[in-house]
């Protein structure tokens, strides 16, 4: 049996981010415990009634959009759900950790938004991961922003695509976005039911948030009345600061229930991982991040969402 040393809660840390901790810490001293919901594998996640599209974004960078979105994915995949996973993201780290090729003349997002190639051309199954899938991104994205720009209708070209793909069988689309508040982020928040931000539970990652939520309004009024603002995971958390505490006391007072209950731990697995091609629900399932996002994709899909 691993021995794993638990994380000391700080003494000024508030009783919800308490709470919140002494639950992340208790899963990595016993992988048999329960939580509310069912445990991961007993096939009772309930599935949606249409295809949950949400779109992963932060512009900030460094903050777990990738590592949220395809591990969230691999959960849910692991409970019986069928994930697609679109990967937005240039530098296609999300197509990495899945597995999945993303060089040289691979077909890739990029030619379906710019070529109007059909989604269901790029998309593959991840290895060894059923129900689960990837639309993978190459270099070549980088030059969509531009190239985006002479075109028509262009931040709905990526909702175009996704329309057009046969998603019947599909639960959820999670779309990995690039740490900006460009083209291809837009053309995600327009093709999406809902936004999903990671907020890493540090000062800087505060900043910029105004400004991201004002973009979502923004496209709300003028180009997607359904999307909505339906979760924020805090990532990246460590006890030991109070600076992670009042983070996350603060996040949770503005948003509310908008926050998952369960946080994120800072764990060292969840940086391993996309080395080997996997995520970290299958290259280490114990840990402690493979068990923290376990329960948030649990928290999800038992979330009733108005959309």
């Amino acid at each position: 049996m691993a021995i794993v040393t638990q994380t000391p809660l700080n003494p000024g840390d508030s009783p919800l981010v308490r709470e919140a901790l002494s639950s992340v810490v208790s899963r990595e001293t016993s992988a048999t415990q329960t939580a509310d919901a069912p445990t991961s594998g007993d096939g009772s996640w309930p599935r949606p009634s249409k295809c949950r599209v949400i779109a992963v974004a932060n512009q900030k960078g460094g903050v777990g959009k990738t590592t949220t979105s395809v591990n969230l994915a691999a959960a849910l995949s692991m409970n019986g759900e069928r994930v697609l996973v679109v990967d937005l993201d240039p530098q296609g780290n999300a197509s990495t950790a899945l597995a999945t090729e993303h060089r040289g003349d691979v077909p890739d997002v990029y030619q379906v938004l710019v070529d109007d190639l059909p989604m269901a051309d790029i998309v593959k199954e991840v290895p060894d991961m059923p129900g689960l899938y990837c639309a993978p991104a190459t270099i070549d994205l980088a030059g969509a922003e531009i190239e985006l720009v002479s075109l028509v209708a262009r931040e709905a070209r990526l909702r175009r695509a996704l329309m057009a793909f046969d998603a019947v069988e599909l639960d959820y689309i999670i779309i990995d976005c690039p740490p900006s508040l460009g083209l291809l982020t837009v053309n995600a928040l327009v093709a999406a039911d809902e936004v999903l931000i990671p907020i890493q539970c540090e000062y800087y990652a505060l900043e910029g948030l105004g400004q991201l939520l004002r973009n979502v309004d923004l496209i709300k009024a003028h180009l997607n009345p359904t999307l909505n603002l339906s979760t924020i995971v805090l990532t990246m958390y460590d006890g030991r600061t109070r600076l992670a505490s009042q983070v996350a006391e603060e996040v949770r007072a503005h948003f509310g229930e908008t926050v998952l209950n369960t946080v994120i731990p800072r764990s060292v697995r969840l940086s391993e991982a996309p080395s080997y091609g996997q995520s970290v629900m299958t290259y280490d399932p114990g840990s402690s991040g493979a068990m923290a996002y376990m329960d948030a994709a649990r928290e999800i899909a038992f979330r009733a969402v108005t959309v």
